[in-house]
């Protein structure tokens, strides 16, 4: 049998962080799976096919792929404008060999390329169509349902194909359409056709490369996720670039200008074609925002997130969509948090302890009404080895059913109230949505408290207690303003009596998030597993119940709210290293005043330690210090040391801020102190700035005039509201159809509420309003 992928190494593929410092390099990958056939079980190298040719090309005529691919497999290409070509354009694309073979067409191109480059002895390695296998079916894919939208839609925007506004916009429903699909397909595999990419991931991101620059604006793209990780993967890539170029992203869709039509010029006399000139277009320099980051925060919010979080070394990907590596870097951080957090709910009484991870279908069942917000997403074991499971087994999206018939038998009496427990542990819920790193996984670490109390007034003390404490890991850790308040109804968590939230705004996509959330469960899961006790006076009563958590889903939102184009900024409270030690030598200074420098340096990072700063000395000699600096911001350390000669014999050093890159000089005695303060400066600064660009983006409307317009404006909305679920609906409805962008939804009913006159209405209804609600676009 003949077959390219299955021997080539099954591992995930990531953005490399630099060029030389790559883990995997996409094209390694697909020029092994080009370059070998499996016979039997035996891999067989092929020996590379020498030869090259001169593709005639023009825009929008799908050869890209067909060039990309030649490129990334060593198949000498010289691309060439079709005007040089001497045959009938009709035929375009065409690509003649130095036999003067001419193939036309894309997919012939695509296919002679192929065979080409992985074939030995008359035998080809990779047909471009067999039936059944995966790569072929995603190829057909392209041909048959991305191509012809997605070149039409490029076509028109750009001026290259007359515009027919009817006709635009039903090839850009269709663009929608073939990206759903790639996007389902996408978010259960790392690329089209398993763990290394193949033929079928060039074609499809060279053939998206137009219409994203044209066609598919941001929205579209935070709408496909894994599409754009494929597409930012190859584009990154220097072979894909030499043929594609830069890619290009564009901010909005616009249509293009009606052009006066100009008089022809009388045709030239044409003589032999133009002769071949180097082997194309200039390559674009690449212009890079940081150390291993191709795009930028305010250009594409979504792409530039997916790399920072990779390239900030805070995840690796895993071979199951939706779940993620929690490297050192971004553990140390949730450390942080959970010391707080554990100090703080222990000094109130709570204790914690651990649950098993599983539940039984029958106890989850009792549970369905309750837990109608998860029953999609429950993850269940059915196997064991080969046997069929006679009952299957649950995985906990949360943990009320395995707790609280534990409850009912440890609480008998009076004396036994309140029970106050909390537990750090994993859950998974089976997202259907585009899973995010951090923000939205199928895995994410938590802690979940559930507490039992004898009454409702302990209950709500204890709710906005530990709101408060939510509260805390925002503003006083994460450097992040929040709005404390309570759920709508049609929002809360469905068992719960009410819900109260932290609500942060990420400027970047406009969107809320809710940061966590402490929800009052009344009597309703008493009622259902006969939590009751002895009373005082010796009747049986009902305990009343509080369960509240936050989750890893903090620390995404921290990166979104205060990275930039250079990577991550850490607030110095959870910063693993906060202050980092580079020494900058010079090539004319001998080894021993070297050493002397790297002693010195090593003092000064002792010396901080044992302040209370977490520092750190970099004194690698096989990395520059322009190198380090770029690393060190890339991981968001707040402070930078930089000791070069001259500092050293002035006994000084240079402080640089990550926050905002201002530099001072000072003298090493003063360094601790200078340090300490400024960790504290940059805390309060990061917060300040954080407060001022939300505040700035939420707004109050009195009636729907305006709503979707700020929607789309990356605002938050405070209204007046009459609190009815029906009225919520309207509000989901009305922002799908009068906006692409889609539906707004209530974030929260903030306790800090405005004014609101006797005789205000209801901005969407027209009926008496009861408070002011926030209003946006979520996670």
């Amino acid at each position: 049998r003949t077959c390219t992928r299955a021997h080539v190494a099954r591992r995930r593929v990531r953005p490399a962080r630099t060029r030389a410092n790559a883990h995997a390099n996409v094209m390694d990958a697909l020029r092994a799976a080009l370059a070998g056939v499996q016979l039997a079980d035996a891999p067989i190298e092929l020996a590379k096919v020498p030869g090259s040719a001169t593709l005639y090309t023009k825009d929008l005529d799908g050869s890209s792929a067909a060039a990309t691919l030649a490129k990334v497999s060593n198949y000498h290409v010289v691309n060439a404008m079709f005007k040089r070509y001497k045959g009938d354009a009709k035929e375009a694309p065409v690509m003649v060999t130095n036999d003067n073979e001419t193939i036309a067409g894309a997919d012939a191109i695509l296919a002679y390329v192929v065979q080409k480059v992985a074939t030995e002895k008359g035998s080809v390695a990779y047909p471009p169509t067999c039936d059944g296998k995966t790569v072929d079916h995603w190829v057909a894919f392209e041909r048959d349902s991305l191509r012809e939208p997605a070149m039409m839609t490029a076509g028109m925007l750009t001026g290259a194909i007359d515009l027919d506004e009817s006709a635009l916009n039903a090839a850009l429903v269709a663009l929608k359409s073939a990206l759903a699909t790639l996007e389902a397909r996408l978010a259960e595999a790392t690329y089209l056709a398993g763990d290394t990419p193949s033929l079928a991931d060039i074609v499809v991101t060279c053939t998206l490369f137009p219409s994203l620059a044209k066609a598919i604006d941001p929205e579209a793209r935070d709408a496909v996720p894994n599409v754009m990780r494929v597409v930012n993967d190859l584009a990154a890539n220097e072979d894909v670039k030499a043929i594609m170029g830069k890619l290009k992203l564009c901010d909005m869709i616009r249509m293009p200008k009606a052009k006066a039509e100009k008089p022809k010029k009388a045709p030239k006399e044409t003589g032999a074609a133009e002769p071949e000139k180097g082997t194309g277009a200039k390559k674009e320099k690449k212009k890079e925002t940081g150390l291993g980051i191709s795009t930028s925060r305010d250009e594409d919010f979504g792409a530039w997130y997916s790399q920072v979080v990779v390239a900030g070394d805070l995840i690796d990907y895993y071979d199951i969509s939706g779940c993620y590596i929690l490297k050192p870097w971004a553990y140390a951080q949730w450390e942080t948090l959970q010391e707080f957090f554990n100090k703080e709910i222990k000094a109130l009484g709570v204790e914690n302890c651990y649950f098993p991870m599983f539940v039984s279908a029958s106890r989850l069942e009792a549970e369905k009404d309750h837990i109608e917000d998860f029953a999609p997403e429950v993850a269940w074991v059915t196997r064991s080895g080969n046997t069929d499971l006679e009952q299957p087994i649950a995985v906990r999206p949360t943990s009320e059913t395995v707790m609280y018939p534990h409850y009912a038998q440890w609480i008998r009496s009076h004396r036994d109230l309140p029970l106050r427990l909390n537990q750090w542990c994993n859950v998974v819920r089976w997202e259907f949505k585009h899973p995010t790193p951090f923000i939205r996984s199928r895995e994410f670490l938590w802690q979940e408290g559930h507490t039992a109390f004898r009454t409702k007034e302990e209950c709500d003390v204890e709710v906005r207690q530990i709101l408060d404490l939510y509260r805390r890991v925002y503003e006083e850790y994460l450097a992040i303003p929040v709005v404390p308040g309570k759920k709508s109804e049609k929002e809360k968590f469905a068992g719960g009596l009410y819900t109260t939230t932290v609500e942060a705004y990420v400027p970047g996509s406009g969107r809320g998030v809710q940061g966590a959330t402490s929800h009052c469960l009344g009597q309703n899961f008493a009622k259902m597993f006969n939590i009751e006790y002895e009373d005082q006076q010796g009747g049986r009563s009902m305990v009343w119940q509080n369960s509240w958590g936050f989750t890893t889903r903090t620390l995404g939102v921290c990166y979104m709210v205060h990275g930039d184009d250079d990577g991550l900024v850490l607030p110095p409270k959870v910063a693993p290293i906060q202050a980092i030690v580079i020494t900058i030598p010079n090539s004319k200074i001998t080894d021993e005043m070297k050493e002397k420098m790297n002693d010195a340096a090593q003092e000064m990072t002792d010396s901080l330690k044992a302040a209370g700063v977490r520092a750190k000395l970099d004194a690698r000699d096989n990395y520059t210090p322009g190198w380090k600096y770029n690393h060190w911001e890339l991981k968001g350390v707040p402070l930078r040391v930089e000791f070069g000669v001259r500092d050293f014999e002035n006994g000084t050093c240079v402080i640089a801020r990550r926050d905002n890159k201002v530099k001072e000089t000072v003298n090493i005695a003063d360094l601790n102190n200078r340090c300490a303060e400024l960790c504290e400066t940059v805390q309060q600064d990061m917060f300040n700035r954080a407060k001022e660009v939300r505040d700035a983006n939420i707004i109050k409307l009195t009636s729907w005039d305006g709503f979707v317009a700020a929607l789309d404006e990356k605002k938050l909305i405070l209204t007046p509201w009459c609190e009815t679920k029906e009225s919520e609906e309207l509000v989901k409805k009305k922002t799908t159809t009068e906006s692409q962008g889609g539906a707004a939804k209530t974030l929260c009913i903030p306790f800090e509420q405005p004014p609101l006159e006797d005789d205000a209405k209801c901005f969407i209804t027209g009926e008496k309003a009861t408070c002011w609600v926030l209003w946006g676009r979520s996670y």
